[in-house]
């Protein structure tokens, strides 16, 4: 749930704190005040793209914190945990840092992140449906998405997705094997060649470092001998050694430090010194030990090292990829022997399509029983909003152009149609609904399915554009309605807020926010106050009589409050 949004040098708000509750909540305010900068704010802050000339005049930057209780909120706790980000479980920060240069900045809990996450993970908290999204609904991908989500059959639908797109694959694949056949076979001759050869050679990215490591040692084995025995013949061996120096250092010190015990500082210091130089010269002397030219073991890394870079010439990459290289070519190899039977790919495609068919026939059961409970619920909200004889129906129909191809959406078509009123035949949504049908029919689609949301924020941007009279008091009982539910799946109250012109939906909220503007300094700025029960009459007064406001207006509206 959102619990508070601030706002600061964001287009005409100079300083914006607001906090909201749950339930139905309503935002009004004179045609341009500002209403919408509060929902164009807030979406940034859940991530949307932002454009140029957001900051306020003469400001270097505007930004938005935005702060949810996800406590109910079990999706979003787990996305937060998926992405490795701080939280308590209880609370979520959201910001967005919009310059004026047009850069911006987002933040989780605090955290700098992409707004491509901002954008995931506000996916989960809040849904935004303003007039843009009636024309949404007229698109057929948003239609099937309606229907999905209605009939919980989202999963299923992706399911079935991936698996056309196993099957889409398999067939390109068996498709190409044909039409390439021959040249398939040539690729497929050399690549047997070169894996033998390669696993001949049997050479790793570690084993090539320990094969110059080793040719260095060998190749310098005289140089490495030679020059370890002069060094212990400065160490230890030599008349003048550093060590019987030292010793004799040692001994005069330890004299020395019987007439002043300050001394003995500098006695464990040479005596740790010295265990040093003793502990080197053990290891110089074992060196050498072991120490050998083995000129054979050197003309075998000369030989080897010589056929490895050969065959990196020839296949022309670097020695340390030529292991890679081999892993490659194999399973290039394996795709090839699968191409080359013709049999086994297209066992395997039949088999990827009966998997389809088995999840997308389904898919259409689920699609059918969610059609026709969709048809009926939208069918009964239309009858509330003035439509009196209208219908509601969802269409699932098969494809026009070879029905039997798979299709990534499943078997079928979704198509919404709507009757306006009785006797008429149910045509296509963007073809049978004028403007104000079109408004109230998204509102009961929009209201019909919010039920199935677990998504616990919902705002509606003005959807209530073209409706008045005695529908607008049932547009407003609706989503009041709706803000009385709770979220599925989550115990908390749902959250609406709700945008609106019309005095019978601003009576109808709970909560009542007031968006006016006024002149500050030769600056238009805009605000937002909470409004109490005196200050919502006057406003529902000036929604009803405009500017000039009568003792009868404001009985109007005092009614209006009174029966809400």
């Amino acid at each position: 749930m959102l619990h508070s949004l601030s706002i600061r040098d964001f287009v005409i708000v100079n300083q914006l704190d607001l906090e909201f509750d749950s339930g139905f909540t309503v935002l009004t305010g004179e045609t341009g005040a500002g209403k919408s900068i509060l929902i164009d704010a807030l979406s940034l802050a859940l991530g949307a793209r932002g454009e140029g000339g957001v900051t306020r005049a003469g400001c270097d930057k505007a930004e938005i914190s935005a702060i949810f209780s996800i406590a109910d909120n079990q999706q979003a706790v787990e996305w937060l945990v998926d992405a490795e980000l701080e939280s308590d479980g209880q609370e979520l920060v959201l910001r967005r840092v919009m310059f004026a240069d047009g850069r911006s900045r987002a933040y989780i809990n605090g955290a700098i992140v992409t707004v491509s996450q901002l954008k995931e993970l506000g996916e989960l908290l809040v849904d935004i449906y303003s007039q843009n999204a009636h024309h949404s609904l007229l698109k057929p991908a948003t239609q099937r998405m309606v229907l999905d989500n209605f009939g919980e059959l989202s999963t299923l639908a992706s399911q079935v997705s991936a698996h056309f797109k196993t099957w889409h694959k398999l067939n390109q694949q068996r498709v190409e094997a044909e039409k390439n056949a021959s040249q398939y076979a040539d690729e497929l001759a050399d690549l047997r060649d070169k894996t033998r050869e390669l696993a001949q050679l049997s050479i790793t990215a570690s084993e090539w470092d320990e094969l110059q490591q080793e040719h260095l040692r060998l190749s310098n084995g005289a140089g490495l001998i030679t020059g370890g025995e002069e060094c212990r013949e400065l160490l230890s061996e030599g008349e003048l050694s550093a060590i019987r120096l030292l010793s004799q250092v040692q001994h005069k010190l330890q004299h020395l430090r019987e007439y002043d015990a300050s001394i003995a500082e500098a006695v464990e210091t040479l005596d740790s010194a010295m265990i040093q130089l003793e502990e080197t010269d053990r290891f110089l002397n074992r060196y050498l030990q072991r120490a050998d030219l083995d000129p054979a073991r050197l003309a075998e890394l000369d030989t080897r090292i010589q056929n490895i870079h050969n065959t990196s010439r020839k296949y022309r990459v670097q020695p340390e990829e030529l292991g890679e290289l081999f892993t490659k070519s194999q399973a290039r190899m394996a795709e090839l022997v699968l191409f080359a039977n013709d049999g086994e790919l297209a066992k395997q495609e039949a088999q990827a399509l009966s998997a389809y068919i088995e999840l997308a026939t389904k898919l259409s059961e689920g699609r059918q029983q969610a059609a026709a409970k969709l048809s009926t619920q939208i069918s009964a909200e239309m009858q509330r909003l003035s439509l009196s004889g209208g219908k509601f129906e969802v269409a699932l129909t098969q494809p026009e152009k070879d029905k039997s191809a798979p299709n990534a959406n499943g078997l079928e078509q979704v198509e919404f149609l709507v009757a306006g009123h009785a006797g008429v035949a149910a045509r296509p949504l963007a073809k049978a609904a004028s403007g104000g049908e079109l408004s109230r029919i998204s509102l009961a689609i929009r209201v019909v399915t919010a039920q199935k949301e677990s998504i616990p924020t919902m705002i509606f941007d003005e959807v209530d554009v073209g409706i008045g009279g005695g529908v607008a008091e049932v547009v407003g009982q609706l989503l009041k309605q709706l803000g009385e539910s709770s979220t599925v799946g989550k115990a908390g109250q749902r959250q609406v807020l709700v945008i609106t012109h019309l005095p019978q939906v601003a009576a109808l909220g709970v909560h009542h926010l007031r968006v006016s503007k006024s002149l500050v300094n030769e600056q238009t700025l805009s605000t937002i106050a909470v409004l109490n029960q005196a200050e919502r009459v006057e406003e529902i007064a000036r929604m009803l009589g405009g500017i000039e406001i009568t003792e009868t207006t404001r009985q109007h509206a005092k009614e209006m409050l009174v029966k809400a």
